[in-house]
């Protein structure tokens, strides 16, 4: 048995007063934060989680904290508290998303409204982006201090395997290509950290991330261990409740133990194979 200490990566995508799914509330997101705080934990940058994965274990309590779309709240809620708290996190961007106008306010009667993922979805959907996406001088904001980093998402977040599957692959290229030519010239830089859409991947899809450059690819499965020298084209992560901060502690601790981590993740994948009989 591999003894040596994972690293937890968290996935959320939305912190706001909204509700719904896949969200965690600004007062449920301080006390994740709080919990880790208090525990001794520290976030990692996307480079220190590379080094840990090409061999070089890094600290006992390190988390990875992620964002997937890059949603408006992130600036407004999510944002704020990490500076607070002391963390880090990387947010993938569907670079399409992102556009131009001033940041806007985080207090007072024009900071705007954080709506809920459906919201978001139906705007997008509609193409308006600017109420529901990141804007670049937002991005700015959010690099000033290394609080957080940016990286790709895709272009479009499109799944091209259920709405042109017979070109799927020709569209991830440009997909992967768009991506990484928007955040060289908005960024003046451009990672080898890619998150796939929905979670959605294949060995083809693999195989195009790495012919563009990129050799770190995050994926939507949580039953599985981000140890040192683990393969870097399957990142484990697991999706974070909006719940108090001592039950994501107690998810935290078992990610991260050699031990009792790999024993939860058989009984995991275990009892989803039996509801699939």
């Amino acid at each position: 048995m591999n003894t040596q200490r994972a690293v937890p990566v968290l996935m959320y995508h939305h912190v706001t007063p909204a509700g719904g799914a896949i969200n965690a509330t600004p007062e449920n997101f301080e006390s994740q934060l709080q919990w880790l705080k208090a525990n001794g934990y520290r976030s990692l940058t996307s480079d220190q989680f590379a080094a840990h994965l090409n061999g070089e274990a890094a600290p006992a309590k390190s988390v990875l904290i992620t964002f997937d779309d890059g949603y408006l709240d992130n600036y407004l809620y999510a944002w704020p508290l990490l500076k607070k708290y002391g963390f880090t996190a990387m947010i993938f961007l569907v670079t399409s998303w992102n556009q131009d106008g001033p940041a806007r306010p985080l207090q007072g009667a024009d900071k705007p409204d954080a709506p809920d993922h459906a919201t978001c979805m139906q705007r997008v959907a509609q193409g308006d982006f600017d109420d529901v996406a990141l804007r670049w001088s937002e991005i700015g904001r959010m690099l000033e201090g290394g609080v957080c980093e940016f990286h790709s998402h895709t272009h479009t977040h499109t799944r091209w395997d259920k709405t042109d599957a017979v070109n799927k692959n020709a569209h991830m290229v440009i997909e992967l290509s768009d991506s990484r030519a928007t955040l060289q010239t908005r960024l003046g830089q451009v990672s080898d950290h890619l998150c796939w859409p929905q979670g959605y991947f294949d060995v083809d899809y693999q195989r195009i991330a790495v012919d563009a450059g990129f050799k770190y690819l995050y994926t939507t499965h949580a039953f599985g261990m981000n140890q040192p020298g683990a393969d870097p084209e399957h990142i484990y992560r697991f999706a974070v409740r909006n719940t108090h901060g001592a039950s994501v502690g107690r998810r935290v601790m078992i990610a991260g133990n050699p031990v009792v981590g790999p024993l939860f993740n058989r009984w995991k994948l275990w009892k989803r194979a039996r509801r699939q009989v």
